[in-house]
């Protein structure tokens, strides 16, 4: 029997609890039996919901995917602050939310809404110190587990929506009054959500830090279309192949798209820039008229490069 073509496309997990991304990669290094594995934009361990996983030469695709923005469901704790500003960190506070538990319904979902319009919009963040941000060549989370205070710089970021769907009160462990509020939130490539609690409950003066996090879209891929790890397995152990989303469909969904015209293709194919389309995104998929996945082309100037060529041409 021939040798079968290698897989290739985006592959959309649900990522469980528990997981790094890192383990999520090696898992469908496995199951896919290709080292060509990459994800557009880790996960927390903590955090479940959508990792988009580049197979192939889909990987080349994952680039352009990482700034998408994304859609998160998450509880956020008033009253408790962390050191990670997640459940995962040590209590660096737990002064208590009991100015917002002794309020009426009514008037607690107006002051959250009051607080919360500051933190939504075109804001400066600045991330939580475990990030993975490089601090002079070090992870900020490395030095912060090695015992140093870490202050990172403030970023533009933007907070499309940051809406409470729920609320509960309830009392800690240790006594202390606190606020659990389901949260939804849109947010630009970049953002923090374990930031936004942290400073919502600095703005509140009672602390907070988040004790779940499901990130439920990346761009236009939703959790909705995403595989669990254990059907993956079982679709490996009886014959069946990963259910990828194929190259062309992933880069349809997730860019602006044109068509080009058989002498483009052959121009794209060699190298040759072309003239750019109306649509002058610096991310364009461009096609051939049967649908193949040629480039994807940067068309912010009136001549269009290609970031990555799909169909090169014979030499």
């Amino acid at each position: 029997m021939p040798d079968l073509p290698p897989p290739e496309g985006l592959l959309l997990v649900d990522k469980p609890a528990g997981f790094t991304s890192h383990d999520v990669v090696a898992k469908v290094r496995w199951l896919a039996s290709t080292r060509k594995v990459g994800h557009a934009g880790t996960l927390d361990p903590m955090a479940t919901g959508v990792l988009v996983l580049g197979v192939g030469k889909a990987t080349k695709l994952l680039t352009f995917l990482v700034g998408c923005d994304k859609g998160y469901a998450a509880t956020i704790r008033l009253g408790v602050a962390t050191v990670t500003d997640d459940a995962e960190g040590e209590p660096t506070s737990s002064q208590g939310a009991a100015d917002l538990t002794a309020l009426p319904d009514d008037a607690l979902h107006a002051r959250l809404a009051e607080v919360m319009a500051q933190l939504t919009g075109d804001i400066i963040q600045i991330p939580s110190s475990v990030s993975a941000i490089k601090v002079n060549g070090v992870r900020a989370y490395a030095k912060v587990r090695g015992g140093e205070d870490v202050t990172l710089a403030g970023r533009p970021v933007t907070v499309s929506r940051f809406e409470v769907m729920g609320l509960r009160r309830a009392t800690t462990v240790d006594g202390v009054p606190v606020v659990d509020l389901d949260v939804e939130v849109d947010v630009s490539s970049g953002t923090y959500v374990r930031a936004l609690a942290r400073d919502l409950g600095d703005l509140l003066a009672t602390g907070g830090h988040l004790t779940s996090l499901r990130r439920s879209r990346v761009g236009s891929f939703t959790v909705e279309q995403c595989h669990r790890l254990s059907d993956l397995e079982a679709a490996r152990a009886s014959g069946h192949g990963i259910p990828l989303v194929p190259l062309a469909d992933a880069a349809r969904a997730a860019l602006p798209s044109r068509v080009l015209s058989p002498e483009e293709v052959t121009a794209v194919s060699h190298g040759r820039p072309i003239l750019s389309s109306a649509l002058a995104a610096p991310a364009v998929a461009a096609f051939a008229e049967d649908g193949r996945l040629v480039a994807i082309l940067d068309e912010t100037r009136p001549r269009a490069g290609s970031h990555v060529v799909f169909t090169p041409g014979a030499s």
